[in-house]
Order: structure tokens, then sequence, then C-alpha cells
């Protein structure tokens, strides 16, 4: 079995994010990025499913610009074989990223696609589904638990009113959750061996996909700021409050 995992480059999870003075985004510059966080749980359940002998190899696929190859470097280091990268510096909304994928997957022939149910960034959680969509694909969302049989494979989903588990056939799409796995952290000797592990680069424009952004961002501002609470002496006042003021009651 080959298994493809999909990985983004966003700005790290543990960054306080700054607008841009003009709102048309989130500044990125000078600030640290990191592999999207859905995306390193499903790199670890690619690696946990070939550590099982049930997975042959590993390839991690990337879209955006030239600096997502040290995104796709931390993939390699944590177990992966090889990593493909489909470079454009162009803005790359859902839909555009499931048709690149697409090209990579047919391309590539796996039997099973992994990648997180959603970016941090954009919080999006379109990618998968349009993937599944545009190959004809059986699809596993919100995966919080992944089994593989002959042909098949058994998803347990996260849902509103709790889990609901599934079965699908190979080849299928599965976006993960969080709580499926815990991680591993890269060890220094395997980032040494990741520089070796082949990395390939594909122009966007050469895979013939019509990636033009469908969506325009009118304006991008912080969330208003919380305003301070007050202190009431007795319960009589804060009913008062919560029925005059806030008028929540």
């Amino acid at each position: 079995m080959k298994i493809l995992v999909a990985v983004k480059r966003v700005v790290d999870y543990n960054v306080k994010i700054r607008v841009k003075a003009d709102q048309t985004g989130v500044d990125t510059a000078n600030v640290k990025m990191s592999m999207n966080p859905f995306d390193e749980i499903a790199v670890e359940e690619a690696i946990r499913i070939m550590e099982a002998g049930k997975a042959k190899e590993i390839v991690v696929v990337s879209l955006g610009v030239a600096q997502c190859q040290e995104t796709i470097r931390y993939a390699l280091a944590l177990g992966a074989d090889r990593g493909i990268l489909v470079q454009t510096d162009d803005e790359l909304q859902p839909l555009a990223v499931a048709k690149l994928l697409k090209f990579v997957v047919e391309r590539e022939n796996p039997d099973l696609v992994i990648l997180g149910k959603q970016a941090i960034d954009d919080d999006s959680n379109q990618t998968g589904q349009m993937l599944s969509a545009l190959l004809g694909w059986s699809q596993a969302t919100f995966a919080s638990k992944v089994e593989l049989g002959d042909g098949e494979a058994t998803v347990t989903r996260e849902i509103d009113g709790g889990l609901e588990t599934i079965r699908v056939s190979l080849p299928t799409v599965i976006s993960v959750d969080l709580r499926l796995n815990e991680p591993r952290y890269a060890k220094l000797p395997n980032i040494m061996k990741a520089k070796k592990k082949p990395l390939e680069v594909i122009s966007a424009a050469d895979t013939g996909v019509d990636f033009a952004p469908r969506l325009t961002t009118l304006k991008v501002t912080e969330p208003p700021q919380r305003e301070a609470g007050i202190r009431v002496g007795n319960v009589a006042q804060l009913l008062d409050k919560l029925r005059n003021e806030a008028k929540v009651i």
C-alpha cells in the first residue's frame, strides 16, 4: 500500500497573529512557520500504519511557496519516504488545493490519502471533501480511529452527537481529527537523514490545473477586545445587571 499525506505550511500555533496595517491579510513577515497541527497527526498516522506492516511507502505532498520544502523535510524526518512540492507563489484556496492534489494522486496512484481535517490559518475544512468528490473516491472525515482491512478501512469519526463508525472501501480520502494520535518529535539523526531523502519540485503552472482564486478577501480585522468585567456586591445587583444591562434574563 502507498499512502499520500498532504501537509500545509502555516503560521506556528504559538505565534500571536498580527493583521497587516492595510487589513489585506495576516502579517507573515519574520514569523515562525510550521506544519499544520492536524497534518502532523496525519503524518503520524501514516507512519504508524507503515510500522504495522500495512504500507510500504509514504509520500508527503505540499503546495505553495519554495519554503514549503522545510515542512516536507520535517515530515521526512518523522518517517516519510519522499516528498513532492507543487510550487507556486499564488494564493491557493481549498478548491485549487483539491485540484492540484488530484493531479498528484493520479500521478502517484496511492491507495490512501490522509490529511488534516482543516488548516489552522483559514479553518476551511473543505479540501478533503472536495478531493474525494473530484477523484470519485470514498471519504471519511474527522477520523479519531482508523483500522485498515482487506480493501477497506473502518473509521471512527467525531460528530456532534458523539462518535460514528463507518466502513469505506479503498482507495479513500481520510481527514483526521485531534484525538486520532499524539504526533512524535523528529530526532536529530532523522532530521539529518531527511536532507538526503528525495524531494521533487513541480511547478503548479505545469500541471494544467486552473487554480485561480474564486473568492476575494475584502478585509481582515482584529477581533474586538474583550471589555473588562465588573464586581457586584450581592446577588440582587447581579440579577439587576443581567436583566437591565446585559438583557439576558
